[in-house]
This record gives C-alpha cells, sequence and structure tokens, in this order.
C-alpha cells in the first residue's frame, strides 16, 4: 500500500520540521534585535503664523478639525499664534506634515483667509 507508506513519510518529515523550529523564547530574542538601515522617521512641526485677517474663532476651529485638538490645547496655540508671531499645531512624520498643511491651507481659502501655515525640522 503506497498510500500508507506516503503517510508515514509525510508525518515523519512533519515531526523533524517541528523539531527544527525556533522556539518561542528564540523568537522573541530575534524580534527583539534591531535591524541595520532602519531608523525612526524624522519629524516636523507644523508651524501656524499670525496674520491680521483670519479670526481666532477659524483657527481653533482648524486646530479642532485638523488636528484634533481639544478645545482647550486649541485656544492655548490659538493664544501662542496671536502673541508670538506663529505656534506649534503639532510634530508629525512629513508626509502627514503637508498633508495638514494642504488641508488647512485649502479649508482656510475656502472662507477666504490668508493663514499661512509652515513645516520645519522638530
Amino acid at each position: 500500500m503506497p498510500f500508507v507508506g506516503q503517510l508515514s513519510y509525510n508525518i515523519c518529515n512533519f515531526a523533524e520540521k517541528i523539531k527544527r523550529m525556533p522556539s518561542e523564547k528564540s523568537q522573541t530574542k530575534r524580534d527583539k534585535k534591531v535591524r541595520p538601515g532602519i531608523r525612526e522617521p524624522e519629524r516636523y512641526d507644523v508651524v501656524l503664523h499670525n496674520d491680521d485677517f483670519t479670526t481666532m474663532d477659524f483657527v481653533v476651529m482648524l486646530l479642532k478639525t485638523v488636528f484634533h485638538k481639544s478645545e482647550a490645547e486649541a485656544n492655548s496655540i490659538m493664544l501662542k499664534v496671536h502673541n508670538n508671531g506663529e505656534g506649534v499645531a503639532g510634530t508629525y512624520t512629513y508626509d502627514i506634515a503637508a498633508t495638514k498643511i494642504k488641508k488647512s491651507i485649502d479649508m482656510a481659502r475656502a472662507e477666504g483667509f490668508p493663514l499661512r501655515l509652515s513645516m520645519r525640522p522638530a
């Protein structure tokens, strides 16, 4: 019966494979190793700049909707922009920062405000 012989060969082969599999301890040790060439992405601050035309209410609304800030955080950032000329809305990777800047500028232009935002390395 060739089928029975093939089955016992498959079972023995499977048992050998299980013996050669790494244990859970060695698996976690391998996961903890840092692979060379992989590093954290650079972070960028999204900066709001003050102007004389954009309303404070719009800036607070923008910070709450685009940057997901609470009412208190949004008011604090808005006052920093108003008093110091600029304020950091958040720190993100390059792509996310660029997307949030574009979305914010599009919202400001749709409302007729000349709001300026920029990005700088954190």
